[in-house]
């Protein structure tokens, strides 16, 4: 018997003077996303989120909270995956790396279009979460 259970991944809204990093995808499906992946074997959660970070920007990356588990099974549409997300801080200048063609820095008032995945959703979640301390169920 295969199973075909969901995929984790990690996802990681990292924070730089008050503004956040998205990535554009070098690879489908296009678009703006928070940086992450896929867990390695072997590997924990937090140091995925971590290793994702630098991988994809070049920043090393301190994880501050656990923002929410986003498990929707259309969420990606490659396949159904569950993404654990943190949010970290960090400092630098971030850099495309990896699957990432290119990274930068946003404001809620300013973030590019399109958002991949369900992240524009992650990223509303995220934005009520600094204001008032919310987590998503």
């Amino acid at each position: 018997m295969r199973y075909q259970n969901p995929v984790p991944t990690v996802d990681v809204i990292i924070e730089i003077d008050r503004r956040i990093v998205l990535i554009r995808r070098k690879n489908p499906p296009p678009g703006w996303a928070i940086p992450g992946g896929f867990v390695d074997v072997g590997e924990n959660i937090r140091d995925a989120a971590v290793r994702e970070a630098l991988e994809e920007t070049g920043l090393e990356v301190t994880l501050t909270a656990l923002l929410g588990v986003y498990s929707e099974p259309d969420r990606d549409p490659r396949q159904h995956t569950i993404s654990t997300v943190f949010v970290g801080t960090a400092e630098g200048v971030p850099q495309g790396m990896d699957d990432a063609a290119e990274a930068a820095l946003f404001t809620e008032e300013a973030l590019p279009e399109p958002i991949a995945f369900d992240h524009a959703k992650i990223l509303a979640d995220y934005f009520l979460f600094r204001k008032t301390g919310a987590r998503p169920l």
